[in-house]
């Protein structure tokens, strides 16, 4: 299991990896810490900001309709 984290810590300076990750934290497919040990502690910061803007813009967006 070490193996892998360590693999996938790694790979996850590839965008696309990041991306695929990132898509399933927004779809909360993971968790906050499953993300923090896959993409590390400051990436994972970063992508959970997002996802509450995200979050809020879509209630925004709901909301004018």
């Amino acid at each position: 299991m070490t193996a892998l984290r360590e693999y996938l810590q790694e790979a996850a300076h590839d965008d696309a990896l990041t991306q695929e990750i990132a898509a399933a934290y927004y779809d909360d497919e993971i968790t906050f810490e499953q993300l923090k040990a896959l993409v590390g502690a400051e990436e994972a910061a970063n992508l959970r900001v997002l996802k509450q803007q995200l979050d809020e813009d879509f209630i925004d967006e709901v909301a004018d309709a």
